[in-house]
């Protein structure tokens, strides 16, 4: 493998982020060797079979074996391999304790012991849980409030990670925003995602919990962030969160309809609210640390990934956007 900017492992490279990053770190002229297990297939990578700075590892994070084989030459990991979502690891707590924590470990363990200077974690925002403020915003100094086994996980990690005290090594916490937008890999289990395609394709859309908020970040974006991380220096980084997105993409449930509606202002009639008070989930997020530690800005809002997904099931480039094989459950 011949890229210039040394080789990067990007664990779970197939999913719905990895397979954007994959593609960007290749146009970046990185050497990326992808290990995924393949749980939803393949294909997001056909695209980059040919590049010769592109290697497929077939395998999985819980196996030592595939992990120590996955390292071989490795500069740098990005850990993006997990049960991801809340439904997901609430059906199979097992298995995503399994993934989320034990293997992340291991998969921590043996890059230190391979001599791995940087290790980046995507994590997420929905660490936070709930706001005490409803007025304000949280921050990385802010309480961490796990709501859910997915962000009990994540939480885990996080705390296991940035304790690693290895000379040399370089552990960042990535708290990703809720993402958006198209990939390789295309999800309709998030928010933005699945609220456009129930309108674009003229169903009924019932919303629960209109008033809470969220932030969005999209999926390129998010990929771009990733990329400030590897390349920044290690004492910006090392041993650091940094909340993932931008501090005017934080949506209440509501402003996303309106958003879609804006674009499709004729199926208003489609859409229902049911009020909930009960979402322990319900946070607004600061991004000033990315912004001014890493000189991280998004290039993409909620309103330009609502554009992207319309067309492409308008279209029909995205032939069954009810595909069982669109959502992580």
């Amino acid at each position: 493998m011949t890229g210039s900017k040394g080789q990067v492992l990007v664990t779970g490279g197939a999913g719905y982020i990895g397979s954007v990053l994959t593609g960007l770190l290749l146009q970046l002229g990185f050497r990326v060797r992808v290990l995924d297990k393949l749980t939803f297939g393949g294909t997001s990578l056909l695209g980059y079979l040919d590049n010769p700075n592109f290697e497929l590892m077939s395998g999985d994070v819980c196996s030592s074996a595939d992990v120590k084989r996955s390292l071989t030459d490795i500069q740098s990991v990005v850990h993006l391999a997990a049960i991801v979502g809340d439904p997901a690891c609430k059906a199979s707590p097992k298995l995503a304790t399994e993934v989320n924590k034990t293997g992340a470990e291991l998969v921590c363990d043996a890059a230190m012991k391979a001599g791995i200077r940087r290790f980046i974690f995507s994590s997420t925002c929905s660490n936070y849980g709930r706001m005490s403020d409803p007025n304000g915003f949280v921050d990385e100094n802010s309480q961490l409030k796990p709501v859910s086994l997915y962000a009990e996980l994540k939480v885990s990690f996080e705390n296991y990670l940035l304790s690693q005290n290895r000379p040399g090594f370089e552990p960042v916490c990535l708290r990703f925003a809720t993402a958006y937008g198209l990939s390789p890999r295309p999800r309709f289990d998030l928010t933005v995602n699945e609220f456009t395609r129930e309108l674009a394709l003229g169903n009924k859309l019932e919303v629960f919990g209109e008033q809470f908020w969220r932030p969005y970040c999209h999926t390129a974006d998010i990929s771009r962030a990733v990329v400030k991380a590897l390349e920044a220096k290690g004492e910006i980084v090392s041993h650091t969160p940094f909340n993932v997105g931008d501090t005017d993409e934080n949506y209440q449930k509501k402003t996303l309809v309106e958003l879609i509606l804006a674009e499709l202002p004729d199926r208003a009639a489609l859409v229902s609210y049911v009020h909930r008070d009960e979402d322990p989930r319900d946070y607004r997020v600061n991004f000033q640390r990315i912004k001014e530690k890493l000189g991280f800005g998004i290039t993409r809002r909620v309103p330009d990934g609502i554009r992207e997904y319309i067309q492409a099931i308008q279209s029909g480039l995205i032939v069954n956007p009810q595909d069982p094989l669109y959502r992580n459950l």
